[in-house]
C-alpha cells in the first residue's frame, strides 16, 4: 500500500506541474504540445483529485482522534465517533476508488474502433444473426452519443449480412466494445423453418483500435494500389470514374477494397484507416505466444474463434460464457441495452488485475 501512495503523489505532483505549463505562453502558442499535455492532464486529473481528498479526509480523521484523547463531554464525544465513523467509510471508499484508478491502462481505451461482423456458421440464418448483432451495437452506439459510420458491407439476398464493417467514434469506445471480440452464437427457429426446429448459427465479432499515422507506421513502398470503376448502386456517376481503391499489404497480404464515397481520395482515407487496423492486428496475432500471455487474463481480447456469448430467442436468455453471466432479457439486450454485459465484464477484468497487482 505505500508504493502505491508514493505512486499516487507522483502523480499528484505530476498533475501541479502540467497544470502549470498549461498556463505557459510558450506552451499555449505550440498547439500540438498544448493538445499532448492537455490530454495527460486530462487522464490522471480524477486520480489527483481522489488523493488530494483522501489526505484531507486522513487530516480530518488524525483531529478527531486527537479530540477524543483530550478530555470531551459526553454528548461531543459521541459527535466526534459518530463523524469518525462516516470518515473512515469514506476513506475506505476513496481507497478502493484510487486503487481501481492505478491500475495498469490499456493505452487503446481511449480510442475509436473498426468493428467486424461476420456470419459464420449457418448460412442464411448467420447472415440474418450478424444483421441483428449490427443492429444491437449501432443502439448501444446511439445510446452512448456515439457516431457509427458503415464503411463496407456484403449483403446476402435474405436481407443479413456475408459480413459488414463499421467504425464507431466517441468516448472511451475500445475501453467499451474490446470485449465484444469472438464468436457469437445463436439458438432460435429460424424465420425458414417450417417445422419449429431451433437452429445453431454463429456470427464472428471482431473489434481492432483505429490507429492513426502517429500509432503505427506503414512504409509506403509496402502498399501496392490499384483504382478501378465502382459497381452496383450508386447511379451513372459512380460507374463513370473511377473512384474504387483496393490497397494491398505487400508484407502481409492484407488486402482493402473501398468503393463506397464518391471521391477516390475519400475511398483511399477509409482504406488507409481500415488497413492500419488490420496490419496491427495481424502483427499483434502473429506474436501469439507473447500475445496471450499479455492478455491470458483478460476476457474477450484473445481468440476470434473463441465463443464468447450465446443467445437463446425461445428462452429470452443471454449467457456470456467467460463470467458465467446469464440474464434473462435477450429482448432489451438486442435492443441495444448493453450496460449490464459490458459493465460485468469490466469489473472481472479489473478483479483479475487487482489479483495480480496484489500477488506481483
Amino acid at each position: 500500500m505505500d508504493e502505491m501512495f508514493e505512486q499516487l503523489q507522483a502523480v499528484v505532483d505530476r498533475h501541479e506541474e502540467l497544470e502549470g505549463l498549461l498556463s505557459d505562453p510558450e506552451v499555449i502558442k505550440d498547439t500540438s504540445r498544448f493538445m499532448k499535455l492537455s490530454k495527460e492532464e486530462g487522464e490522471i486529473r480524477e486520480t489527483a483529485a481522489k488523493y488530494q481528498q483522501y489526505k484531507e479526509i486522513n487530516h480530518q480523521i488524525a483531529e478527531n482522534e486527537q479530540l477524543l484523547r483530550e478530555k470531551v463531554d459526553p454528548e461531543m464525544e459521541e459527535m466526534v465517533k459518530q463523524d469518525l465513523e462516516d470518515l473512515n467509510q469514506k476513506k475506505a471508499k476513496l481507497e478502493d476508488i484510487m486503487t481501481k484508478l492505478m491500475l495498469p491502462k490499456d493505452p487503446n481505451d481511449d480510442k475509436n474502433i473498426i468493428m467486424e461482423i461476420r456470419g459464420a456458421a449457418g448460412g442464411d440464418e448467420a447472415s440474418l444473426f450478424a444483421g441483428d448483432l449490427l443492429d444491437m451495437y449501432m443502439r448501444y452506439a446511439e445510446k452512448q452519443n456515439w457516431k457509427v459510420e458503415t464503411v463496407d458491407e456484403t449483403p446476402t439476398e435474405v436481407g443479413g449480412f456475408k459480413n459488414v464493417v463499421i467504425m464507431i467514434s466517441g468516448e472511451n469506445v475500445y475501453s467499451k466494445l474490446k470485449f465484444e471480440n469472438g464468436a457469437h452464437r445463436v439458438q432460435r427457429v429460424p424465420q425458414t423453418e417450417s417445422q419449429g426446429r431451433v437452429h445453431t448459427s454463429t456470427a464472428t465479432v471482431a473489434v481492432m483500435p483505429e490507429y492513426d499515422s502517429v500509432d503505427i507506421e506503414i512504409d509506403p513502398k509496402d502498399i501496392r494500389t490499384d483504382v478501378y470503376r465502382s459497381s452496383g448502386a450508386g447511379g451513372q456517376h459512380i460507374n463513370k470514374t473511377s473512384s474504387a481503391v483496393r490497397m494491398t499489404h505487400m508484407p502481409t497480404g492484407i488486402v482493402v477494397a473501398m468503393q463506397d464515397q464518391r471521391s477516390q481520395q475519400q475511398n483511399r482515407e477509409k482504406a488507409m484507416r481500415i488497413l492500419r487496423a488490420r496490419v496491427y492486428d495481424y502483427y499483434e496475432s502473429q506474436n501469439q505466444d507473447q500475445y496471450d500471455q499479455n492478455r491470458k487474463n483478460a476476457v474477450g481480447t484473445g481468440d476470434r474463434s473463441e465463443r464468447i456469448r450465446t443467445y437463446n430467442y425461445p428462452q429470452n436468455r443471454v449467457t456470456d460464457h467467460r463470467i458465467g453471466l446469464t440474464l434473462n432479457k435477450l429482448d432489451r439486450i438486442m435492443n441495444g441495452d448493453l450496460e449490464e454485459i459490458i459493465d460485468a465484464l469490466i469489473l472481472h477484468d479489473q478483479t483479475v488485475k487487482l489479483e495480480q497487482l496484489q500477488n506481483g
